[in-house]
């Protein structure tokens, strides 16, 4: 790659990340509810129609050779094989290891994506009508919660902490009832 093509990409990317002026952030505000409004609401009308489920969090960098991809993987083919569903974040790694024991274990296989700009892209073990794509991290953390039975928590990075410490934060301040949460 030439020097002006990785200075090209440099500035895309500076200007994807740049900070908003105030004017800017103040006049998105009221339409932005719309969209979020529009996430729950599809996310509550597609998660509704799946039935039990646990959620498996974990590293979207593990490899599939890792030995916790691989007991990712057992633990959601028993899990199906249990009668529940399996939501992962629908992205690579742990959560493909959740999708893929799910999918061989004859179980629901949910992906609930989120668009980030890089890395994350849905795995080819979710069911086809089972993958959902969110914008805003607190809603697709809603459909986790709100549509799980229990999580089981693989290693992971500040993502997979952030989708443990909401779910115990709910159950620990009652606004959820209790549920297992397991810690591999």
């Amino acid at each position: 790659m030439a020097i002006d093509q990785y200075e090209n990409e440099d500035h895309r990317i500076q200007e994807k990340f740049k900070q908003k002026t105030w004017n800017e952030i103040r006049t998105n505000d009221s339409w932005a509810i719309f969209k979020i409004m529009s996430e729950f609401v599809n996310g509550y009308e597609a998660m509704g129609r799946i039935g039990p489920c646990v959620s498996i969090f974990g590293s979207a960098r593990t490899k599939p050779e890792d030995k916790y991809y691989l007991l990712a993987e057992k633990i959601a083919y028993k899990i199906s094989k249990g009668g529940y569903g399996v939501i992962t974040g629908g992205g690579p790694g742990i959560m493909e290891a959740g999708n893929k024991g799910a999918h061989y274990g004859g179980g629901t296989s949910v992906g609930l994506n989120i668009d980030l700009p890089f890395e994350q892209h849905f795995n080819p073990y979710i069911d086809r009508d089972k993958n959902l794509n969110f914008d805003y991290f607190f809603v697709r953390k809603v459909m986790f919660v709100k549509y799980s039975q229990g999580f089981v928590v693989m290693p992971g990075g500040f993502g997979t902490l952030d989708e443990l410490f909401e779910a115990i934060t709910l159950i620990q301040t009652k606004k959820i009832a209790k549920f297992p949460i397991i810690l591999v």
